[in-house]
């Protein structure tokens, strides 16, 4: 660590803490292998089933068309509203303290399916989410907005008991986004949220979870998070030889990405994890100043692909090297599909690839 008053250094090799591993089954298009690493194992972990979710305020029902690790039924949870954020990430907090939580996880994902219905499109919020992000301002929604809308639903899910991996110092490593159709203002949506697929990684395990937005009951947007959960000993995926550098594709934009892009972010979407708007929070996971969320460097390249877009798409992108607040990205367009950011000497913030 470096001392008071002086700059971190940035080394050639890159430690656990700098350099975030693609997740094990984001990307698998050629044209993406120069700026990704191998592929881990893809085992399943899943041993055993817990759903006790209820709340006083939510009504339980079984959903026999939905189905958990090893084939088992989820059970759907109704939920009367959308949860709030705040309350989640104290309750993640307070649950990280000795004594009040923290203790041993589930060896399988929650066997449930958190829904909620009726979510109607703040018009005044999405114009603050497409100038944070850098979106044009109309009535259709950009592909990422639906996440933000029912991310607090997603993390009801993760700051449960019976998920496999705690909220506090969880990695997001990738995320795929499929629209199925526009989505616009006038529309309200209801979502549902599940986890599967957990599944071992030489750093901890990964799991991904699934947020579906509907409309009258058709689906129209679909959202995949893949999440690390590092546990200090490994989860058995075997250790993946490291490849040299790749060579960063040419960039087509720089951006400069101020501290305040932590703050704001947050504040329009909801996810208010202290590892991005806190010097100290930030420190307190290993790193040495605040770090962009993820789904913002998401936005902001779909943003600048926004007239390249067609109606109907899947965009994934695998999560790197994190963008230090403030800091320097240089966003560059790969053959067939491919797009990337990465910083001034070359190395890889996101590989996406939009098809």
């Amino acid at each position: 660590m470096a001392r008071r008053g002086q700059p971190a250094p940035e080394p050639d090799d890159l430690s656990v803490h700098e350099l975030i591993d693609g997740p094990t089954e984001i990307l698998s298009q050629d044209t993406l292998d120069a700026i990704r690493g191998p592929e881990a194992s893809g085992h399943d972990l899943s041993l055993e089933q817990t759903h006790d979710l209820s709340a006083s305020s939510v009504e339980a029902t079984q959903d026999l068309s939905g189905r958990g690790a090893a084939g088992h039924a989820r059970e759907r949870v109704e939920l009367p509203r959308m949860p709030a954020a705040g309350a989640l990430y104290r309750r993640a907090l307070l649950g990280a303290l000795p004594g009040l939580g923290g203790g041993r996880r589930s060896a399988g994902v929650p066997a449930v399916e958190l829904a909620v219905g009726g979510i109607a499109v703040d018009r005044t919020h999405l114009a603050d989410y497409d100038r944070v992000c850098g979106f044009r301002l109309t009535d259709r929604l950009p592909a990422t907005f639906p996440h933000v809308m029912g991310f607090p639903l997603a993390l009801r899910l993760m700051t449960a008991p019976e998920f496999p991996i705690p909220l506090t110092g969880v990695v997001h490593v990738g995320n795929r986004i499929t629209v199925h159709r526009p989505v616009t203002a006038d529309e309200t949506l209801d979502f549902h949220t599940y986890a599967e697929n957990l599944r071992p990684h030489d750093r901890g395990r990964q799991v991904d979870v699934v947020l579906v937005g509907s409309i009258d009951g058709e689906e129209v947007w679909r959202g995949v998070s893949t999440y690390l959960g590092r546990d200090g000993k490994g989860g058995g995926g075997g250790r993946r030889d490291q490849p040299g550098r790749p060579t960063a594709p040419a960039g087509s934009a720089r951006w400069r990405v101020e501290p305040r892009v932590g703050t704001e972010y947050a504040r329009v979407s909801g996810d208010h994890n202290p590892i991005h708007t806190s010097r100290l929070g930030a420190r307190l996971f290993g790193f040495p100043r605040p770090i962009a969320h993820g789904m913002w460097s998401k936005a902001r390249c779909l943003a600048a692909l926004e007239n390249r877009l067609p109606d109907a798409y899947t965009v994934e992108v695998a999560f790197k090297l994190p963008v230090p607040l403030p800091g320097t990205v240089s966003f560059g367009l790969l053959p067939e599909g491919g797009f990337a950011l990465h910083d001034p000497r070359g190395r890889p913030h996101l590989a996406g690839l939009v098809r």
